[in-house]
């Protein structure tokens, strides 16, 4: 498929798709469909890759994600024809009097009650799919490589994918870390607080100082969420932490807002994919030496020669001299 020019990630959450057990393809086309319409104006290429990517996912999606695509590729006023009729909406141009939209046909008989919508630990309950730790590597890919709005967008779509999230940190250490936190963002302390971080969190110092450091802030967002940070500390925490992020009123507005807006089961599911990135970079270091290690192993015990057995008697050394 080619890969679409408006968000370079794709490749990586369509090959995650067709994976057997894991099926993302409504968190995808939400996705494609709220960059798209983030824009004013597309080129011819980007719009023939939307109608690319757009026409697969459609007939694959569930209804509920078809109805909320539609709602908003209906109202915006560069949405392709093509993909107008593949919604059933009828495009501006037409000169027919209907309804610009069709009614979604459903399953369950008009005479039902509707669905009620499921609690949140339903959604959590029903979301049992582990997560593998080469798809962790691809998210985890996918976001560092986005841009600020991209990484929001991504943040807000994990709220509804089925792989599993990370397990709550509980509620007792994760109020002595915060804590300890804010101590040392108030020292500018960078080393202890990713320390701490990583401890927390259990990530190793390699994978807490890539959230630490990393210069859009939201990882770090997704930390404090996922230890459950209050709004007020997060907000102090980037004022006193880093000099060059607390200068910045817009850089601390912009995670401030987020913060607010990201959920925990985001953050715990990012929180996964961080972990599951780690067990990738160790497979990929070590498993093909240590394959290399017992193939040269046994061609060298293959090769080499034991010493002939000794005969009975031969060790026996004869002595010299005087007899008696």
């Amino acid at each position: 498929m080619t890969k679409p020019a408006f968000f370079p990630g794709f490749d990586g959450l369509m090959t995650l798709s067709r994976r057997e057990g894991v099926d993302i393809r409504p968190t995808l086309l939400r996705v494609l469909t709220d960059l798209y319409v983030q824009a004013n104006a597309h080129s011819a290429d980007e719009e023939r890759q939307f109608i690319e990517l757009t026409s697969r996912l459609i007939d694959e999606v569930d209804d509920a994600t078809r109805a909320a695509v539609r709602a908003r590729l209906a109202i915006y006023p560069g949405t392709p024809a093509e993909v107008l009729r593949k919604l059933g909406v009828k495009p501006a141009g037409s000169d027919s009097g209907v309804s610009p939209a069709r009614e979604i046909p459903v399953s369950v008989p008009s005479a039902a009650p509707p669905a009620r919508r499921p609690s949140e630990a339903e959604l959590r309950l029903a979301s049992n799919l582990a997560m593998q730790p080469k798809d962790a590597a691809e998210i985890n890919e996918m976001f560092s490589r986005a841009s600020a709005s991209e990484r929001a967008l991504i943040l807000h779509n994990l709220q509804e994918t089925p792989l599993r999230a990370a397990a709550r940190i509980p509620a007792a250490r994760a109020k002595r870390a915060v804590e300890t936190l804010e101590m040392a963002a108030f020292a500018e302390d960078v080393e202890n607080f990713t320390l701490e971080l990583g401890e927390t969190l259990i990530l190793p110092w390699r994978v807490a100082t890539q959230v630490v450091n990393d210069p859009g802030g939201e990882p770090l967002a997704c930390a404090a969420r996922a230890m459950d940070m209050p709004s007020a500390v997060f907000q102090r925490v980037l004022l006193f932490l880093k000099p060059e992020m607390g200068s910045s009123v817009h850089t601390v507005y912009r995670l401030a807002r987020l913060y607010d807006r990201l959920s925990e089961r985001s953050a715990l599911v990012m929180l996964a994919a961080w972990r599951g990135s780690t067990m990738a970079a160790t497979r990929a270091k070590f498993r093909s030496g240590l394959y290399e290690d017992e193939r040269n192993r046994a061609r060298a015990a293959s090769t080499e020669r034991r010493p002939a057995a000794l005969q009975p008697g031969s060790g026996i050394v004869k002595r010299t001299g005087s007899e008696g």
